[in-house]
């Protein structure tokens, strides 16, 4: 498991949340395994305490699900979990780039253009650690561009959901899309295109409906069985 540092002032149900996220979405913590709360309390060095709480935290939006005096087991993937978080995401994203279009200073646009020649790099030179990073830091940026930053924390404790699979098409699927996408829509941004930057962060984010079936015949055994 990767045993992220602990930030100053962070509480430890915080940081039990951000490590336990963390290797859920990297697929360290896999679909259907059981976690101990005792084990991982020992690796990141905290309590039982925080870690339980974390525990419930990431059950209230069923990415683990928690049985009695039987464990604790992370949830198997399920689509219509996915297509929700994917549909919470799109309403934000789409509205933000809209308003990143008309506020977007010009030392902004250079930063977010830093974020796009650092995928062009490792997209030639393949790291699935860095790829996830910068993916999740151009969206991100979006959103402190915006000065959303709220809206940005409430929509990422749902969204795991959508970042398990996005994580597993870095992996699963040969041809990347996502930075073209993200080419496009940073030059939607630059010219000055709501709407065009709109649709195509629409599109962008429909990206995981095409890479399905790639990812269910790769990894079948992470997902929820159907009834």
């Amino acid at each position: 498991m990767h045993i992220a540092e602990r930030l100053n002032g962070e509480s430890g149900r915080d940081y039990a949340m951000r490590v336990l996220k963390d290797n859920i979405i990297r697929l360290e913590l896999e679909p259907g395994s059981i976690i101990s709360d005792r084990e991982l309390a020992a690796e990141m060095s905290l309590s039982r305490t925080p870690v339980r709480e974390a525990f419930l935290e990431l059950a209230k939006v069923k990415i683990v699900e928690i049985y009695p005096q039987r464990g604790t087991m992370v949830s198997f993937i399920d689509y219509n979990l996915v297509e929700e978080a994917r549909f919470i995401r799109s309403v934000l994203e789409v509205a933000v780039v809209r308003q990143v279009c008309g506020q977007i200073t010009p030392e902004q646009l250079e930063q977010l253009e830093g974020n796009i020649s650092l995928q062009k790099f490792y997209h030639q030179n393949p790291s699935a650690e860095k790829m996830l990073e910068l993916d999740n830091e151009f969206h991100r940026m979006l959103f402190w561009i915006a000065n959303k930053r709220q809206a940005y924390e409430m929509m990422d404790r749902f969204t795991i959901h959508f970042d398990r699979v996005r994580n597993l098409a870095i992996s699963a699927v040969k041809e990347h899309k996502w930075m073209e996408e993200h080419i496009r829509i940073f030059e939607a941004v630059r010219d000055n295109d709501p709407e065009l930057a709109a649709g195509r962060m629409e599109t962008h984010l429909k990206r995981y409906q095409v890479d399905e079936g790639t990812i269910r015949q790769n990894y079948p055994q992470y997902f929820k069985k159907q009834k």
